[in-house]
């Protein structure tokens, strides 16, 4: 991280819409108050890369949620090619090589690799069902030890590990998806917390798409949630 961030800077806004005009709407309903959006698999597909080039032409902060995997040398070659939309973080999944040369791809660039640790959808039954014997908890801290080894400039994991990730490393960041307010319904989310309990523990941003994109007023309620996690920095310790 650069310096202290402001609760607002730390919001980041997944625009989960099926094409760029749905988008578009939503940004405008939270112009000066939001700067960072991420756009994923869904949006991206739909036409998405040239809202991505409109985002960062007009100075916003852009997080591309591609979660790649692949072989080294195919990941080197895509993660330059994000590289060239001046997006800010780009995900790849957690494995030594192809963490190693998003990296490198990236040298030069503002990009930041994020490493995927366990997606949020996930519970310690979930990966007992892939194989693994351990908890979440376990392999999330596991794989953030391998992304730091390998050189990302930080992590997606949910807010229930962030205060452990956090001991791994000061300048390691943490994003923070599967962000529920306090009473929201979880969904498909199963490792959840809140604005606050988020950024208390140690997250630097956070990821918030339904509670804001299904509001009758996004503005209102990414207002609260920036509310909430001023509230989390003030007793944040780590």
């Amino acid at each position: 991280m650069s310096g202290p961030l402001n609760p607002n800077e730390r919001l980041i806004v997944a625009l989960d819409f099926p094409n760029p005009n749905a988008a578009l709407t939503l940004i405008a309903q939270l112009e000066g108050l939001v700067s960072f959006y991420k756009v994923g698999l869904e949006l991206y597909t739909a036409g998405g890369g040239d809202l991505v080039q409109a985002l960062t032409a007009q100075g916003k902060n852009v997080f591309l949620d591609l979660k790649f995997l692949d072989i080294q040398e195919t990941v080197r070659r895509a993660t330059r090619q994000v590289a060239k939309l001046g997006v800010t973080f780009l995900t790849v999944h957690e494995s030594g090589k192809a963490i190693a040369a998003a990296v490198e791809a990236v040298q030069g660039s503002k990009t930041k690799i994020l490493a995927v640790t366990v997606l949020t959808d996930m519970d310690d039954a979930d990966v007992r069902a892939m194989g693994y014997t351990g908890s979440v908890e376990e392999l999330v801290l596991s794989r953030a030890k391998r992304a730091i080894a390998a050189g990302a400039h930080g992590v997606i994991a949910s807010g229930q590990e962030a205060k452990k990730i956090r001991a791994l490393s000061k300048d390691l960041i943490i994003v923070t998806p599967g962000i529920r307010p306090s009473g929201a319904a979880a969904g498909d989310q199963k490792r959840t917390v809140t604005p606050g309990e988020a950024i208390a523990a140690g997250a630097d941003y956070i990821v918030v798409g339904r509670p804001i994109r299904d509001s009758r007023d996004p503005y209102a309620a990414a207002h609260q949630i920036i509310a909430d996690m001023q509230q989390g920095l003030a007793v944040r310790t780590c």
